[in-house]
């Protein structure tokens, strides 16, 4: 047989990594790493910008629990990627950027080439996990399995990988297809004992959930309700126990969530970083740390940041689950009525604006349970992060928290939707955010990816707006004029709808849906 090429030999290596979708937008730096797609088992989704590719493989990612992997060029193409696998690094989404580089003999010389960078690594060590470039064809296979280990190991983030072009079209032979398995990462046995010392002696425990424990829900709820303890949910743990008589969906944030926190003798912290868009969102310096403290993380890093009483290095859910084969006894320590009362005052706290902005989102639950909503920076998604709950562990994601990307909803939901077609996906935006990415439903029609996006339009960036006026600044650059929505949506033959009462949200929701395409909903707000 003729030996496969590196960048052939690139596309199988995927594939026995589980690979199933690939999301970049092709040019001639690449050309060789595409050789073998077409004949492969992996799906090729294109966007309209890389930025767009990034934050599909990042959707893609939190919707599947698989890494998403975008394919792009050398230079622009990878610099557009950026702002996204920022995103990620922020959020913990695995995500695997590949791309070219120009040739070997020519890097760091500033010759001037196309798409040429000084120092294309060393711009890409600065934001993704780590960034590893194949010299010759025999270090294609062990980067891949170290990427995918990395991913999949520790705490997940971006990864890239980029290919000189002289080296993509080099015969490859002797690179089998095999892939690497990640261990589960459990707790020490002593640590565990020395977690249920500390447990068995509070009397007002309190469990804090970010989105580490996303896939530990179940082991998350049998340990809450043996210790009767109120769960308060960051805006990426929602979903964890939703309507759960221990369930607070609310934001650390917030005073009343604040006051449950102080009153307890004991916090269990699960996969959350206690980072200030979740705590201190209104900066205002009022969060503490729990003197009493049990923290559960993967990341030994992450662990150091924060003084903990005891630090369990560990999976979410190994570590939850051994905490429950501990069989601690269940207590009174009247966690309905501690989470009950903090859920009343937190929906008070917020007031009636923010109350009917998180309403929009509990429409968009109720038309479709178990679904994705995939949210931008816009006022129903920082409501909502606020104070909502969801019905699916992880089914509630957006930008507005941690590194604040704008623009990530509508390509992320894309995403999202070709993880999962069989699970409704919606994507909620401003008009501004909107504006930074609406060519991707282009993309979205292509893929054939089920995606509803529905738009906030308030005429500008509204909650900046509004910001500006209460630190007494005169609103400048604010009101970015919003274009036809629905016309837009008819250049790409889309269906589109314009509501002017959001009480007609639910009806438009369902005839969307009855479609089975991608659809776009404006809700004019006054």
């Amino acid at each position: 047989m003729t030996p496969k090429t590196t960048g052939e030999a690139l596309i199988t290596l995927l594939e026995a990594h589980g690979v199933d979708t690939v999301f970049g937008i092709p040019g001639v730096h690449t050309i060789e790493l595409y050789r073998g797609l077409a004949g492969s088992s992996i799906r090729h989704i294109t966007p309209r910008h890389e930025q767009g590719a990034a934050f599909m493989a990042d959707g893609y990612a939190r919707a599947s629990g698989k890494p998403g992997v975008a394919l792009v060029i050398t230079g622009p193409g990878l610099t557009n990627t950026i702002t996204a696998m920022a995103q990620a690094r922020a959020d913990s989404v695995p995500m695997l950027v590949i791309s070219g580089v120009n040739r070997r003999d020519t890097l760091g010389k500033g010759l001037g080439l196309l798409h040429e960078l000084s120092d294309q690594r060393g711009l890409m060590e600065k934001v993704a996990l780590s960034s590893q470039r194949i010299e010759s064809p025999a270090e294609l296979e062990p980067a891949l399995a170290r990427a995918f280990e990395m991913m999949r190991a520790g705490r997940p983030g971006p990864v890239h990988i980029e290919i000189p072009t002289d080296v993509m079209g080099l015969p490859a032979a002797g690179i089998s297809s095999w892939r690497t398995t990640a261990a589960t990462r459990i707790a020490d046995a002593e640590v565990i004992k020395r977690a249920e010392t500390l447990i068995a002696a509070s009397k007002a425990p309190l469990i804090l959930a970010g989105g580490g424990a996303r896939k530990a829900s179940l082991a998350l709820k049998q340990l809450a309700e043996q210790l009767d303890a109120p769960v308060v949910m960051t805006a990426n743990g929602r979903g964890l126990l939703y309507a759960h008589r221990l369930a607070v969906p609310a934001s650390p944030s917030l005073k009343a969530v604040r006051k449950l926190m102080a009153e307890a003798d004991l916090v269990i912290a699960v996969g959350t970083e206690f980072g200030p868009t979740d705590y201190d969102m209104y900066v205002d310096g009022g969060f503490v740390c729990p003197p009493n403290l049990i923290r559960i993380d993967i990341d030994a890093v992450q662990l150091a940041r924060w003084p903990a009483t005891l630090a369990i290095e560990a999976d979410a859910k190994a570590a939850l689950e051994a905490l429950v084969a501990c069989r601690l006894a269940q207590k009174s320590a009247r966690g309905s009525e501690r989470a009950e009362v903090t859920r009343d005052a937190a929906w008070v706290e917020i007031g009636p604006d923010v109350q009917a902005q998180a309403k929009v989102v509990e429409m968009i639950r109720d038309v479709f349970p178990g679904s994705f909503i995939v949210g931008d920076s816009t006022q129903p998604v920082y409501a909502a992060n606020l104070y909502y709950d969801h019905d699916r562990a992880g089914g509630w994601f957006n930008a507005a928290t941690g590194y604040g990307a704008l623009g990530f909803g509508p390509p992320a939901a894309i995403g999202a939707a070709i993880a999962e077609p069989g699970v409704p996906v919606i994507s909620l935006s401003g008009d501004g955010g909107f504006q930074f990415s609406f060519p991707e439903i282009g993309a979205a029609i292509d893929a054939e990816a089920n995606v509803i996006f529905v738009i906030w339009n308030n005429h500008g960036y509204r909650e900046i707006e509004t910001s500006m006026r209460d630190a007494g600044v005169e609103p400048v650059g604010v009101s970015p004029a919003p274009p036809d929505f629905c016309r837009i949506a008819d250049a790409y033959n889309m269906p589109a709808e314009r509501l002017v009462d959001i009480a007609d949200l639910p009806g438009a929701l369902s005839r969307a849906a009855a479609l089975r395409k991608p659809c776009l909903i404006e809700i004019m707000v006054p």
